[in-house]
């Protein structure tokens, strides 16, 4: 009879190739930067709404978020988001929800906007953030996206961060951008403007799982039930297992 290791080898090995290739295929892109979100940060999520109603909001809806919940889950009254979070005629129990018509919106821009709800479980976070980060002017003098070339999106943030061109090196006799050079500085330095996009990002994760923040809320506490009923079960062991020693 084999050996649980002799067993367990070959699948470990297989295990390992497969996380390999995965990360071979995330590697080869090489414009993926770790986003670092936190997303019970309350004060992120709450700073990332506001970047989205503000810059998002007018082209892309979030249809499955109402802004009620938005107040229950963020800690703010309704007064408040009313105040700072809606505009035009909507109703604290309506969903985020834009007045564009999707025909208008193809006409303006090629394609009609997509809904960012589930954006963030969609594309990822990391995804999200680098594509926020990776707007340049081509040689056009169009927007273009180091992620999502000819992207109809345009750089709706580009007063915030300013204007990146590419930078180009030589691979195979092909020119490939090898990195992006803010030539027009924006508003905020780059290390602010990472932290704006962080923040927007944060708030699309929330989105996409309102119920992420109560659930990790619960879970300390569920952690903390769970270590102390094992404690009292060990204690309850001993006391058992006492006269048998």
């Amino acid at each position: 009879m084999r050996s649980v290791g002799t067993r367990i080898a070959p699948l470990l090995a297989a295990a390992l190739v497969a996380i390999s290739s995965v990360a071979l295929a995330v590697s080869e892109d090489g414009y993926i930067e770790h986003s670092g979100i936190i997303t019970r940060d309350v004060a992120a999520v709450q700073r990332g709404a506001k970047l989205f109603v503000n810059y998002c909001l007018s082209c892309h809806s979030a249809q499955y978020m109402r802004y009620n919940r938005l107040a229950e889950d963020l800690g703010l009254s309704e007064d408040m988001v009313v105040d700072n979070l809606m505009f035009a005629s909507a109703k604290i129990g309506d969903t985020m929800n834009i007045a564009m018509r999707p025909a208008d919106a193809e006409t303006w821009f090629g394609n009609a906007p997509p809904d960012l709800s589930l954006i963030a479980r969609s594309r990822g976070v990391d995804w999200l953030y680098s594509y926020m980060k990776g707007f340049y002017r081509d040689d056009s003098g169009n927007w273009n996206n180091l992620l999502l070339p000819n992207a109809a999106m345009p750089h709706v943030l580009w007063q915030l961060q300013g204007i990146q061109e590419p930078v180009f090196h030589t691979v195979g006799g092909e020119d490939v951008i090898e990195k992006l050079e803010l030539v027009e500085p924006g508003q905020q330095s780059p290390e602010e403007y990472e932290d704006t996009v962080r923040d927007l990002v944060t708030f699309l994760d929330y989105l996409s799982e309102p119920s992420k923040l109560k659930r990790k809320r619960v879970g300390i506490w569920v952690m903390l039930f769970l270590a102390f009923f094992a404690f009292l079960t060990y204690l309850l062991k001993a006391e058992y297992w006492r006269d048998v020693h």
